[in-house]
């Protein structure tokens, strides 16, 4: 797929059929993920993927600040990837002092990179996805044993879309858009 028709066709899925994706799928998607930019190529994103149903519908239940709609979400997708960073990375000089003033928030922004350049890799693959942040990151980390160091970032509902929904009305590139 075109890389502009990838992005302008690529929707939130939150209704997903049964059909579990395979190993080597998400893989591929992974590996195309790893492509996104991040803060002196520290590449601070990592993936978990939780194709179990018992531990989804436990942070289903336990941890989604009780947003009801994710629960859905969660419970019918295929997989449920949480998306964590290694903290203490990315904004950082090697003595440890912030390089500019965003200081350690540059490692959302990698993982938002990394996210986003997974749901359109996947898009490109054929499977739908969702970003979902209301959660406690926290929470999930327990639930999933998260390596010391690392942060839950964000949850993203994947699998073979059971929908098709139009694309929602966007900005025109006038309101978005400043020369200087």
């Amino acid at each position: 797929m075109e890389t502009i028709k990838c992005i302008e066709t690529r929707r939130s899925i939150r209704k997903f059929k049964t059909q579990q994706i395979p190993h080597e799928l998400m893989q591929e998607i992974i590996g195309a993920a790893a492509y996104a930019p991040s803060w002196k190529n520290t590449q601070v994103t990592r993936y978990v993927v939780v194709e179990d149903a018992a531990i989804k519908s436990r942070i289903a239940d336990e941890a989604v600040l009780g947003f009801e709609h994710n629960k859905g979400i969660i419970n019918g997708a295929a997989a449920l990837v949480v998306v964590t960073l290694v903290h203490g990375r990315s904004g950082f000089e090697r003595d440890g002092s912030y390089t500019t003033s965003k200081e350690d928030r540059w490692e959302v922004f990698d993982t938002g990179l990394a996210t986003q350049t997974f749901c359109l890799a996947a898009h490109d693959k054929g499977i739908g996805s969702v970003i979902l942040g209301i959660f406690d990151e926290n929470k999930v980390a327990d639930i999933l044993g998260v390596e010391e160091g690392q942060k839950v970032a964000a949850l993203v509902a994947v699998g073979y879309a059971d929908e098709a929904p139009d694309a929602p009305k966007r900005k025109s590139v006038d309101d978005l858009l400043k020369f200087v």
